[in-house]
């Protein structure tokens, strides 16, 4: 228990309740703003490469993938590389990238296939999702760790 509670608590008998978080609009319109364009981007790939009935949805795997590199660049570059921001990480992190990738549409369309009789075919999208979606994790947070721009 920390000092400060211990004291409190040794004054008064019982620890108060910890402050209730304040909303900061400008965060949630950062939040907002970042998901309109990820879901509008996203949208956008959806309708220009429309998936053919029983093959390999292209269109999310693409979303998806290229949603990890995002993210792992924008973590890496934001939390080690850039001073701090309040606005940055929740505009591009959880509005653009969150509202771009799609793990529920995965979701569907591996349940489509299996229904439809293409029970490998789901398997091997999933499990290519998966693998695709950590090797531009790990890759793309190294790649940005060592670039040279950054030094």
């Amino acid at each position: 228990m920390a000092d400060v509670e211990r004291e409190e608590r040794h004054v008064t008998g019982r620890v108060a309740a910890p402050a209730s978080p304040r909303r900061d609009p400008r965060l949630l319109a950062a939040i907002f703003f970042g998901g309109a364009l990820g879901a509008g981007a996203r949208a956008a790939v959806a309708h220009a490469f429309p998936d053919a009935a029983g093959g390999w949805p292209w269109a999310t795997f693409a979303l998806n993938v290229g949603g990890s590199a995002l993210l792992a660049f924008f973590a890496t570059r934001l939390q080690e590389r850039l001073p701090p921001s309040l606005y940055k990480r929740p505009l591009l992190g959880t509005g653009i990238c969150g509202a771009l990738t799609t793990f529920s549409t995965l979701q569907l369309e591996v349940v489509k296939l299996g229904r439809d009789g293409h029970a490998l075919l789901a398997f091997a999208y999933v499990s290519a999702s998966v693998g695709a979606g950590l090797a531009m994790l790990f890759g793309v947070s190294w790649l940005t760790r060592r670039a040279s721009y950054m030094r």
